[in-house]
């Protein structure tokens, strides 16, 4: 399948969770919320895992990726715990473009520290993302 493809399944599906999310954070703590998506989502990973054959490949794994996986998964335990609060404190249709901000800001550490290269579309593309949420933020 091409990148671009699933690009954009990703980029539906995140608009479906967005919506979901909204409606699951009603009338309770946005923390509990954010445990109870990420009990869902173990075991379906793991599923998929197990079901394509990739588990044998964990052998494989270094310790630099151990490493950077977790802080990756640290990571984003923090973004979906945010996300979840500011879904419940504020409107999906402002929270989550602001939450898309995240490209732009990934766009610019890529370029700063996996040297990425930096094609004036990638730097435009950025530029407007961060202009539509600045505009939202006002």
């Amino acid at each position: 399948m091409d990148w671009r493809i699933c690009a954009l399944l990703a980029a539906f599906f995140a608009a479906v969770t967005a919506l979901l999310a909204k409606a699951g954070v009603r009338n309770i703590d946005s923390n509990l919320a954010t445990a109870i998506r990420t009990a869902v989502i173990l075991p379906l990973a793991w599923s998929i895992v197990l079901f394509t054959g990739a588990g044998g490949q964990i052998r494989q794994i270094g310790a630099q990726n151990w490493l950077f996986l977790v802080l990756s998964g640290f990571a984003t335990g923090l973004s979906w715990l945010f996300y979840f609060r500011a879904l419940q404190l504020g409107s999906v249709s402002k929270v989550a473009p602001i939450d898309k901000l995240s490209v732009a800001i990934t766009i610019l550490l890529a370029i700063l520290f996996l040297h990425e290269p930096a094609d004036p579309k990638v730097i435009l593309g950025g530029l407007l993302i961060t202009a539509g949420s600045l505009v939202l933020l006002m």
